[in-house]
């Protein structure tokens, strides 16, 4: 079952919660959904690495090496064709029976802007690692402290293996391949 409003607050599994802003771009509450903020961390990949990204081996892929430096700022321009990662402002704290799913929101996709659909498992914990790509051929402003992308809840049985210990648990800021 999909979560409402009320019952996404009920669940107190989003910390700073927010009832919700309007304007553009809106974060917060929604009927159906929660609409998280753009944390001020981010990293963009370094464009001269001469090899591959190889997933099977993340540990490979440092800071430095395969990626520019960390910063903050309070807004970010996103070039034309460019990706990034970010983070969330909020942490969650995902129960046992519900599961979120991670959605672009549709102020940015309408200027080419997306957010990779992520899911937040069951026992999961910690604020959002967020990779953000601009398909358009232009740059695009993205504001920290605003809305970057909407969660979707739905609500199950008490699954038997929750996200537990995993790799990802309890991660704060902008979390790297492990």
């Amino acid at each position: 079952m999909i979560l409402s409003d009320f019952e996404i607050e009920q669940e107190r599994m989003i910390e700073p919660f927010e009832h919700g802003k309007k304007g553009s771009p809106s974060y917060g509450l929604s009927s159906y959904g929660y609409d998280i903020r753009l944390g001020e961390e981010f990293i963009e990949y370094t464009t001269n690495y001469p090899g591959d990204l190889d997933p099977r081996n993340p540990g490979a892929m440092r800071e430095g090496k395969h990626y520019s430096k960390r910063q903050t700022s309070d807004t970010l321009v996103l070039p034309a064709g460019g990706f990034i990662l970010g983070h969330s402002v909020e942490v969650l704290t995902m129960p046992h029976d519900v599961v979120a799913m991670v959605k672009d929101k549709s102020t940015y996709a309408r200027l080419g802007v997306t957010v990779q659909n992520t899911v937040l498992e069951p026992g999961w914990t910690g604020q959002i690692t967020l990779e953000i790509t601009n398909h358009n051929s232009r740059p695009v402003i993205l504001l920290v402290g605003e809305g970057i992308a909407q969660l979707m809840f739905w609500k199950g049985k008490p699954c038997m293996t929750p996200y537990g210990d995993g790799k990802y648990q309890d991660q704060t800021g902008v979390v790297l391949p492990r």
